[in-house]
């Protein structure tokens, strides 16, 4: 993964008549442009998972408030013209320090919607994460996709089903695996069981309207190869879909504590990352259990309505790892201000969800290519503005105290 010439040079990313983003009249040049077109592109109960949060959404506000409470400082007359993004995170290059996070559900937004944006990722010189919950396998992915990718896992009540994922992700050469922690039993996002969100999904007169007037959507994906949760699938070869779905709602185990991650930790022989920490004392945990690197994650507001952004629990979770392990950040980030703003509180590097996720619901890989391109042209400008011309170094000076 290596670094390419400041998109700040580049001209306008567009859109033609037709939905692809090819060059035109009307400029694309934000993730709220993606947003707009993937909303229309995608029935409303998809989206609906994509974009909200759960219960009343405060966490889900908070995530998106903090960050833009944060003020850049504005510095002039200092050399730019040898800009660079790239970074390293967890001994690998990265082209940005930004990278994709695992969702579930992801080839539901848009036909091999895992391979789609693994290719997106690969191009752009940025890691994808495969969610335990995608639709597309980790065969699938590994089959279709040049070089690596990262894998995350959710501890289930059937440590069987762990052990052959875990065995599954090194026979795929995955470099990495991200155990996520913040979801022993799933919250409330009240918008799903409105919605008739389900896997399959509860067909009710609104939304199977909301299907049928989206026949590109339909034919795309419900038409398509992959409809079911392919890594369930390949484990439980003779369950249906709806079958798949109840195992996993019956699956999540309230009883997980630090002694699962060190039975992870015994099984897995790469860089192990724990996703879910908001807590100063939690991470000082993960640490001793000898992870590698922290991501600082409130499940992009969808788990504990009330908690803390993520941008403000992440300079104590930096302060109390003490450089023990990196520390990535994901939850709100939608721009390359809110990159560069989570680089100066110690983030290493990002993760993206909804924002990504626009895009491929949006135009497919494309749209991700497109998602990947806008952040990285608002970070590189972001930072000439603030007088920074290497991301390794950003700190607290780029911040208005």
């Amino acid at each position: 993964m290596t670094d390419a010439a400041p998109l700040f040079l580049m001209a306008p990313l567009t859109q033609g008549r037709n939905g692809d983003f090819r060059p035109g009249r009307q400029p694309w040049n934000c993730i709220e442009d993606l947003r707009v077109i993937a909303r229309r592109r995608i029935p409303r109960a998809l989206f609906d998972y994509i974009d909200r949060g759960s219960y009343d959404e405060l966490t889900w506000n908070r995530n998106r408030d903090d960050l833009r409470k944060l003020q850049l400082r504005q510095r002039v007359m200092v050399d730019v013209s040898n800009l660079s993004v790239a970074t390293t995170v967890l001994g690998e290059p990265w082209a940005m320090p930004l990278g994709l996070a695992p969702t579930g559900l992801t080839g539901f937004f848009h036909r091999d919607g895992e391979i789609e944006a693994a290719r997106a990722a690969r191009a752009a010189g940025v890691p994808f994460t495969l969610s335990t919950m995608s639709i597309c396998s980790i065969e699938d992915v590994r089959a279709a996709v040049e070089g690596s990718f990262w894998f995350q896992l959710y501890l289930m009540r059937d440590r069987g089903f762990n052990e052959a994922l875990i065995a599954r992700a090194r026979e795929a050469s995955c470099p990495a695996l991200m155990l996520t922690l913040d979801l022993p039993l799933q919250a409330l996002r009240r918008r799903d069981p409105k919605n008739g969100l389900s896997v399959p999904p509860r067909l009710t007169p609104a939304n199977a309207l909301e299907i049928l007037l989206r026949p590109r959507w339909l034919a795309s994906v419900l038409l398509g190869k992959r409809r079911t949760l392919g890594n369930l699938a390949a484990f439980f070869p003779d369950r249906g879909i709806g079958e798949l779905s109840e195992w996993v709602g019956e699956q999540f185990d309230p009883s997980i504590s630090w002694k699962d991650v060190a039975w992870v930790r015994e099984r897995w022989p790469g860089k192990l990352i724990v996703k879910g920490i908001l807590d100063a004392e939690d991470a000082r945990l993960a640490r001793s259990h000898g992870v590698d690197a922290i991501v600082v994650s409130n499940h992009g507001g969808r788990q504990l309505d009330g908690a803390t952004s993520t941008i403000a629990a992440l300079p104590h979770v930096v302060d109390a790892v003490a450089g023990g392990c990196e520390v990535l950040l994901d939850g709100g980030i939608t721009s390359g201000q809110d990159v560069l703003k989570a680089l100066a509180l110690g983030a290493r590097a990002c993760l993206i969800g909804k924002a990504f996720l626009y895009g491929l619901a949006a135009n497919g890989g494309d749209g991700v290519s497109l998602a990947l391109q806008i952040i990285r042209k608002e970070l590189e400008i972001s930072m000439a503005l603030c007088g920074e011309s290497d991301v390794r170094s950003a700190g607290p000076h780029l911040l208005v105290h």
